[in-house]
């Protein structure tokens, strides 16, 4: 299980480090691509496969189907950590998040999220109040 809140820089050459207690869990060579709410999402090598086998379940039939799965796999990039432990993002990556110098690394389960961290803050800000209610119609049937 992925969890915790890290603060990091991303370089000029688009390089963040991955903090080492999230380096062990997903590996060193891992899948980042764009994620919702416009962060990016990072897995490991398995959960990636297991969300490329979900959406192969998908009917291709269906536009929303296929819009997702282009929006999705289409940024999908294959990373590997250099020496000091960082992972090289790609432009169109960086563009999609927003990231500037000042990043937030999340552990969200079974995923990394790498969000800027205004972006970051402004999520958390605008939606601080909503949480109690979220969890409520999330868990309060059970």
């Amino acid at each position: 299980m992925l969890m915790g809140e890290y603060h990091h820089t991303i370089d000029e050459k688009n390089r963040i480090i991955i903090p080492s207690k999230f380096r062990n869990e997903i590996g060193s060579n891992f899948v980042i691509t764009r994620g919702l709410e416009k962060c990016l999402f990072v897995y490991s090598l398995v959960e990636w496969e297991s969300i490329v086998n979900k959406l192969r379940t998908l009917p291709f039939t269906k536009k929303d189907s296929r819009d997702f799965t282009r929006f999705f796999m289409s940024g999908a990039t294959e990373c590997t950590l250099d020496k000091s432990g960082r992972a090289c993002i790609t432009s169109p990556l960086v563009n999609y998040a927003g990231l500037t110098r000042d990043c937030v690394i999340i552990g969200a389960n079974d995923r990394l999220e790498i969000w800027d961290k205004n972006a970051w803050d402004n999520f958390f800000d605008t939606n601080e109040e909503n949480f109690a209610s979220i969890a409520e119609n999330l868990f309060g049937g059970e």
